[in-house]
C-alpha cells in the first residue's frame, strides 16, 4: 500500500520523541525464541528472533502461556495501517508467567501468572493519574502520530509504529514495561481460556458501552459481530439494554449472536441497514456501537477512493450509524480508525444533536470490575472462542480470519508450551 510506504518516509523524516522508556527492548541475539512477524500484506510468518531482556528497571520479561490475534490485527494484516516496518513482531492480547523482574518492580514476583494491558502506560504522567491510560502521555515517540492528531497516545504492544512499535505477545517472550501498572494477577479460579481475553476484548467491549452510554432500557445497534461485537453485546445485556440489534453478513457470526446471546440480528447483506434499523426501531437507536472498522466500505465511492488511496478510512458505517441513531442520541467508535474519512455527514451529527465518543480502551481503569465479572460468571468470554492452536498455526489463522472462515477468537499457545501453560522442555524455560 503507497500509502503505508509514504508514513515510514514521514516518520523517518520526523524522528522520534523521548519517551519515559525505551520503547524497543535490548535483546539476546543467542537465545532465539519463536514469534510471529509481519513481512508485508497478507504475509505474516513464524520465525525465530532474538529474546528480549530487561531494558528498564520497572520492566518485567514474561514467558507468554497464551496469546491470540485480534480483530484489529487484521488491519496490520491486509497492510492497511500507517507505518508498520517488516519483522515488526505482532500481537497485543497476552498473558504470561513472570520470568525476570526490574530492581524498581514493586507489586510482581518471579513465577507469577498475569495477563498483560495491550496499551503500555507510564502510570504517572496526568493522563494516567485521570485513568486515562490510553491517553499515556510519555510511551509512544511517534512524532508523525503528533503531526497527524496534534498529540502522541500510549503505545501499544505488536502494532504500527504510529502507536510506538513495540514487540508484541504474539511470540514466546516479551519485555513488559511498567510492569506494576500494566500487569495484572490472575487469581487461581480464573483459567488461561478466560483471563486471557482481559488484556483487551473483555475491558474493550465494556468500553464501547461505556462511550455509547448503554443503560437500563436502552435499545443498542452494533455494527460488526466480531470477537468486540459480541461480547459488547454481552455487556449491554449486562448493563439491562431492553433491545440489542447487531449488525453483521458472516453467517457464523449471526448464529452466535442469535443462538447464544439471544439477540436481534439484522444482515446487511439482504436488507439495507438503515432501512432495516428503522423498520425495527422507528425512531432510532438510541445507542450505536461501531465494532469493525475502517477498513470495510459499501458505497462504491468509498471503495474507490480507498483503491486509489484517496482517504485512509471509510465513513460509510459511521454514516449509517448517524443515520440511524435517534435525536440525541449516542454513537461509540471502538473499531480501529487511523487517518481520514471522505464525506463524513458532519451536518447530520450536529443537527441531529448526536454525542459521539470514540477510542481505545484504558484497560487498567476496568480491570477490576471485569474480574469480578468473570469471577462471577455473568462475564464468560467462551462463547466467541472458536478456534485452539499453536503460536506456529498462526499465519493460517491469520488467512482464515481475513477470509471469514469461521474464525472468530482463537485461543494459541506458544509451541513449547504445553496445553496446561507449562514448558515443554528445559529448552523453553
Amino acid at each position: 500500500m503507497a500509502l503505508n510506504a509514504l508514513s515510514k518516509a514521514a516518520s523517518s523524516m520526523l524522528g522520534k520523541a523521548e519517551t519515559s522508556t525505551p520503547i524497543i527492548p535490548q535483546t539476546d541475539a543467542s537465545r532465539p525464541m519463536g514469534a510471529l512477524v509481519w513481512k508485508g500484506a497478507k504475509n505474516v510468518e513464524y520465525k525465530s528472533m532474538p529474546r528480549p531482556l530487561i531494558t528498564d528497571t520497572t520492566d518485567i520479561v514474561l514467558r507468554i502461556t497464551a496469546t491470540t490475534i485480534c480483530g484489529s490485527d487484521l488491519h496490520l494484516y491486509t497492510n492497511a495501517m500507517l507505518d508498520m516496518h517488516t519483522d515488526d513482531i505482532l500481537g497485543h492480547e497476552f498473558m504470561g508467567i513472570i520470568e525476570e523482574v526490574g530492581s524498581d518492580v514493586k507489586k510482581l514476583q518471579k513465577g507469577q501468572r498475569v495477563v498483560v494491558a495491550f496499551d503500555i502506560a507510564c502510570g504517572k504522567c496526568d493522563y494516567c493519574k485521570r485513568e486515562e491510560y490510553t491517553g499515556c502521555d510519555t510511551t509512544n515517540p511517534s512524532k508523525l502520530m503528533e503531526e497527524m492528531y496534534g498529540h502522541r497516545t500510549a503505545a501499544l504492544f505488536g502494532y504500527s509504529h504510529l502507536t510506538g512499535g513495540t514487540p508484541g505477545g504474539q511470540a514466546d517472550y516479551v519485555r513488559v514495561p511498567f510492569a506494576d501498572v500494566n500487569c495484572l494477577p490472575l487469581p487461581e479460579d480464573i483459567p488461561d481460556e478466560k483471563g486471557l481475553y482481559l488484556s483487551d476484548v473483555i475491558p474493550t467491549a465494556y468500553h464501547s458501552c461505556e462511550f455509547g452510554n448503554v443503560q437500563k432500557g436502552s435499545t443498542v445497534a452494533i455494527w460488526g459481530l466480531g470477537p468486540i461485537g459480541l461480547i459488547a453485546a454481552r455487556w449491554a445485556q449486562i448493563r439491562g439494554a431492553s433491545r440489542i440489534i447487531g449488525i453483521d453478513c458472516i453467517p457464523e457470526r449471526l448464529r452466535v449472536a442469535s443462538e447464544v446471546l439471544k439477540i436481534e440480528t439484522l444482515n446487511f447483506k439482504e436488507e439495507n441497514t438503515v432501512k432495516g434499523l428503522f423498520e425495527r426501531v422507528p425512531g432510532g437507536v438510541d445507542c450505536a456501537l461501531e465494532c469493525a472498522g475502517f477498513e470495510y466500505p459499501n458505497s462504491l465511492v468509498h471503495k474507490v477512493e480507498r483503491a486509489l488511496s484517496l482517504e485512509t478510512d471509510t465513513a460509510d458505517i459511521l454514516s449509517e450509524m448517524i443515520t440511524a441513531t435517534r435525536k440525541f442520541g449516542n454513537i461509540s467508535i471502538i473499531g480501529v480508525y487511523s487517518g481520514y474519512a471522505n464525506h463524513f455527514p458532519i451536518g447530520a451529527l450536529m443537527e441531529k444533536a448526536i454525542t459521539v465518543k470514540g477510542g481505545q480502551s484504558p484497560t487498567q481503569k476496568y480491570w477490576g470490575m471485569c474480574l469480578e465479572k468473570l469471577r462471577s460468571g455473568e462475564m464468560d468470554p467462551s462463547f466467541i472462542l472458536t478456534h485452539r492452536g499453536k503460536l506456529s498455526d498462526a499465519p493460517q489463522l491469520y488467512d482464515q480470519f481475513y477470509k471469514r472462515e469461521g474464525v472468530i477468537k482463537c485461543f494459541l499457545r506458544p509451541d513449547g508450551i504445553d496445553h496446561h501453560g507449562h514448558p515443554i522442555n528445559k529448552d523453553t524455560q
